[in-house]
């Protein structure tokens, strides 16, 4: 069995019954004119991530693990789009408003496409989420089961937000977790590091963290 030299211990997994769980990597948060930068980030912050989470996307495929990207975005009529989230930050421009890449966390508009380094690829499973964690109001939990996953590999962002909020949903629901650390960013560097410090704490009461390199390492 594969095993990565994770922290806080050794994380052990069957590919077969594994799968890279990718959050958000849209160009509504990686690209100048998107949401996360009319949040006011630096969005450059998250493009250094992108060519480890193809590299990881690459690996996975060609070991047979499920490949599954997640897309937060609302439908046109934003039905599913609480208000109090769309009020959030008091936005000039904000979710569901025209800007540069269509309207805000649209599906189907530009921004709310993945970068294109990213793009799908025939077998994988993209799901469209309404809120930061990936289990919330979704199908996930049962696509999981229905494909017999016990594993997670998770990278994308934000760290702190999206990233660690379906990072701990998984764990409530007994999925084994492992945060690949340079497939996942934040526009606060000090946010990252201390997601994978609370991850990893009290022998890793949340899950893993490792890079992509162990993982690689792992499955060689």
């Amino acid at each position: 069995m594969p095993t990565v030299h994770a922290r806080p211990y050794d994380f052990p997994f069957e590919p077969a019954h594994t799968a890279v769980l990718m959050i958000d990597m849209q160009r509504d948060f990686l690209e100048p004119g998107g949401f996360g930068a009319m949040l006011g980030n630096d969005v450059s912050l998250l493009r250094p991530i992108v060519p480890a989470c193809a590299r990881l996307l690459a690996l996975a495929r060609a070991k047979g693990m499920a490949v599954i990207h997640t897309q937060e975005a609302h439908d046109a009529q934003l039905a599913d789009c609480p208000p109090s989230k769309r009020a959030r930050g008091a936005l000039s421009c904000g979710i569901g408003d025209p800007g540069p890449l269509g309207r805000v966390l649209v599906a189907g508009e530009p921004g709310a496409g993945f970068v294109p380094e990213l793009q799908p690829q025939p077998g994988d499973i993209v799901l469209r989420k309404p809120g930061k964690g990936a289990f919330h109001a979704t199908s996930l939990d049962a696509i999981l089961h229905a494909q017999g996953i016990t594993h997670l590999l998770i990278g994308g962002v934000t760290t702190e937000v999206c990233v660690q909020s379906t990072m701990r949903e998984a764990n409530d629901r007994g999925y084994e977790c492992l945060l690949v650390t340079d497939c996942a960013a934040s526009y606060f560097p000090q946010f990252h590091a201390a997601v994978i410090e609370m991850v990893v704490a009290q022998g890793g009461i949340v899950g893993w963290a490792a890079p992509l390199a162990d993982i690689e390492s792992a499955l060689r």
